[in-house]
């Protein structure tokens, strides 16, 4: 299937669109809409500049059976073959999910199970370029789709695909090959730019390409109104007068909601609400009861993004004390909200932490993590000194860049 594009590039950079065909085992789905969702606004995002048309594919893991019924959803297995959603062409190829052995080999199962389907797409209309949006097994794997179809790569790393799997050889000799053969490089902070090159991979290649914002849905509210209409809406027992404090991510221990929770003890009164859902909900739940905590922990389990923007206004404080991160979505998301910041000093927290304004990184330890938040809410700075730290971010800047990026490589 080697060769194709558009005379090596240059008929693309003359046509009115550049057709890339992007890889992606994050993305929003029918089945999973909150999963990916970055990714998909961004497609989006990129779809209505107009100048590049995306084909996505979103590779769907299945396990043998009975696993698979244990693992992924009805709504998963009846995902249809195509949809057109988020602007794009939306394509959910099956691939086999290995248990104990999968990480290894998903790269390879997840080309072999693409490469029909992109060799198809590209005879049939050719496309310019291969897009990656998550380094593993994203890269590697367009890497051998590219490869296949005579077509230049492009990459992108969010954080864990670097930090979790560049410690781990087999993943590491797979991103480093593939970051050889790509045009471009991306990465969602400077500070995950200089991991990357740590790791060995070429920083002329690189671009720091921030996150998107919606700036209709993620804006200041009325603090005191939208906290009361949440409160009777969900009927939680937050009283009005008590400091609110919220933490946005998946419930697994890389996030730290176990940090906040022990950190409450030492913020006299504060209740958290904790917004995501995952495998450590339990242990959450019983290690507030076990530190009398219970009555001022929340876990709202999936919030849609209009119910979580409202709880984000409401919030006095976002705390997520993670262990790794690129540079996260939410946190963005609070400060376009009003909403100052106690994260930990990760990924790129102090490209988004630039003034007090914006907040406070702190040590990952419950006394300093509860340090941090006092000394904010002792001097709470305003909701649209908090929201400016937010106005350089847009999906509008952000697909902008993207489809720069894109032309780059092309040409």
């Amino acid at each position: 299937m080697a060769g194709g594009g558009r005379n090596a590039g240059a008929q693309a950079l003359t046509a009115s669109q550049l057709r890339v065909l992007s890889l992606s085992t994050l993305f929003s789905s029918a089945a999973r809409p909150g999963f990916g969702l970055f990714v998909a606004r961004q497609a989006e995002a990129l779809a209505m500049r107009g100048d590049v048309e995306l084909v996505v594919v979103n590779p769907v893991a299945i396990a043998p059976q009975p696993i698979d019924r244990l693992i992924n959803s009805p709504e998963t297995r009846a995902l249809p073959e195509q949809t057109r959603d988020w602007g794009a062409e939306v394509h959910y190829p099956r691939y086999p999910w290995l248990p104990r052995i999968g990480p290894r080999w998903n790269p390879a199962l997840i080309a072999r199970a693409v490469l029909p389907l992109a060799g198809r797409l590209h005879a049939k209309q050719p496309f310019d370029l291969v897009d990656a949006q998550f380094f593993y097994p994203d890269g590697p794997a367009a890497a051998r789709i590219a490869s296949a179809l005579g077509l230049p790569l492009s990459i992108k790393a969010r954080g864990s695909d670097i930090h979790l799997w560049g410690d781990k050889a087999f993943a590491r000799l797979a991103m480093l090959a593939a970051a050889d053969q790509a045009g471009g490089l991306l990465a969602v902070s400077g500070a995950l730019k200089a991991d990357m090159a740590a790791m060995g991979m070429d920083a002329a290649k690189i671009a720091v390409h921030y996150t998107g914002l919606d700036h209709a849905r993620f804006r200041p509210l009325p603090r005191t109104e939208t906290r009361a209409a949440l409160v009777a809406e969900t009927g939680l027992a937050i009283p009005a007068e008590v400091p609110l404090l919220i933490g946005v991510g998946n419930l697994i221990p890389l996030k730290g909601h176990d940090l906040s929770i022990s950190a409450l003890a030492h913020v006299p009164d504060a209740h958290v609400i904790i917004a995501g859902t995952g495998p450590e909900a339990e242990a959450l739940r019983r290690q507030a009861r076990e530190l009398g905590l219970e009555a001022r922990v929340h876990l709202l389990g999936s919030v849609k993004p209009d119910a979580l923007a409202r709880w984000l206004a409401a919030a006095d404080l976002f705390v997520l004390p993670s262990e790794r991160e690129g540079l996260a979505n939410a946190w963005i998301e609070a400060l376009a909200c009003g909403t100052p910041l106690v994260i930990s000093d990760v990924g790129g927290a102090r490209e988004v932490v630039t003034s007090p304004s914006a907040g406070r990184l702190a040590p990952r330890d419950p006394r300093s993590i509860a340090a941090a938040v006092c000394e904010v809410l002792a001097d709470p700075p305003t909701q649209s000194d908090v929201a400016e730290n937010a106005a350089r971010f847009s999906w509008d800047e952000n697909a902008a860049q993207l489809a720069a990026h894109y032309q780059r490589i092309v040409a």
